[in-house]
């Protein structure tokens, strides 16, 4: 009856031996049960518990949060720490012009040239035979994006308001509604009415735009053929860059 009896108790305690295991909590929140053999300063050496004859596999001691060994201790690793996140470099090439659609709002300065026939007719009939045909534009352009397709091309709505000729003491307000496409790289075409002193138009634009420490430099060229002439107008504006 006693052999017995020990044979019992011998065979109850393997079996706890069997079941009892470690279990080793990575960072990443993942858990594995282990027989733990040996911890060095740089890794963690274990078997799985469901293949003790198995190989001895080591994973590094950063990447793991906790050990709960089988006799109920623990040791925490990395207590103060924690992982890491990694960010792969922007290209060297890239621009945000190329990643994102840009939007170009804001101000706008730049020269009108006008041809003189042009500048004939309006000193004949508005400006008392005073204008000469290089005037300077301020103002401001407002747009809206319509759409943008996965390649960033855009479709624009724009209102340019703008007033010219002050450095002649005139005030010439004209005002451009343009509908357009802009491309990733900020490269644009629009077209739309244009209203002016001397009448109303059809304005042809075209422009692009160069991005430099944060802020866009859009740089506009536009032209308004008219019975006196072309109008040709260079703008050039900034903005800090907004989506």
């Amino acid at each position: 009856m006693k052999p017995l009896i020990a044979f019992a108790f011998l065979f109850l305690i393997s079996g706890f031996s069997a079941y009892a295991q470690d279990v080793i909590m990575k960072k990443n929140g993942e858990e594995l049960n282990a027989k733990v053999l040996e911890i060095t300063t740089e890794v963690v050496k274990y078997k799985r518990s469901d293949n003790p004859d198995g190989p001895l596999i080591s994973i590094l001691k950063s990447e793991v949060f906790m050990i709960k060994f089988a006799n109920g201790t623990k040791e925490v690793f990395g207590l103060n720490s924690a992982p890491t996140p990694t960010y792969a470099p922007a290209p060297s090439n890239y621009s945000p012009e190329v990643q994102e659609a840009i939007k170009l709002s804001g101000p706008r300065m730049g020269v009108t040239l006008l041809p003189n026939s042009y500048v004939a007719y309006l000193n004949r009939n508005f400006l008392n035979q005073t204008l000469r045909p290089f005037i300077t534009q301020f103002g401001w352009q407002f747009e809206t994006r319509i759409f943008t397709v996965g390649s960033g091309l855009s479709g624009l709505g724009e209102i340019v308001p703008l007033i010219g000729g002050l450095e002649q003491g005139k005030f010439l307000p004209s005002v451009s509604a343009l509908v357009g496409l802009r491309g990733a790289k900020g490269f644009e075409f629009g077209v739309g009415p244009n209203l002016w002193l001397g009448g109303a138009g059809l304005v042809f634009a075209l422009g692009t735009n160069f991005y430099s420490g944060g802020v866009n430099f859009p740089v506009n060229l536009a032209v308004v053929p008219s019975d006196y002439g072309a109008r040709i107008s260079l703008l050039i504006g900034f903005n800090a860059r907004t989506h």
